[in-house]
């Protein structure tokens, strides 16, 4: 058994819930925050067999699209703000990152 831990940007996520769904995958949603860009992401945590993670990568492969955004970089810390001019900076964002665990042990109460 694995875990597939996919961390995806929340326009991707209702998407990709109804498609894994639709796939006969059950998971938990949980609200998290990335780090860089302090947007709101969703962690998907998909427990299935191992014979099944391929079509689960498959699934969260075909529902979660990279994009380029516009942020403003943070201003930085401990130095001097005055000669700082925030310009917007174009990166990539979205898609997904997803890790595979292995299970020693599952129980169903």
């Amino acid at each position: 058994m694995k875990l597939v831990v996919a961390v995806v940007q929340d326009q991707d996520s209702n998407r990709l819930s109804n498609a894994l769904t639709k796939n006969d995958f059950r998971a938990t949603k949980l609200a998290s925050t990335g780090g860089f860009l302090k947007s709101g992401n969703t962690t998907f945590l998909i427990g299935t067999e191992d014979s099944l993670v391929p079509k689960a990568l498959d699934v969260i492969r075909e529902n979660c699209r990279a994009r380029d955004q516009m942020v403003a970089p943070i201003s930085p810390m401990g130095g001097n703000a005055d000669s700082y001019i925030p310009y917007p900076v174009e990166v990539e964002v979205g898609g997904a990152t997803v890790f595979v665990l292995p299970i020693e042990q599952f129980h169903h109460f």
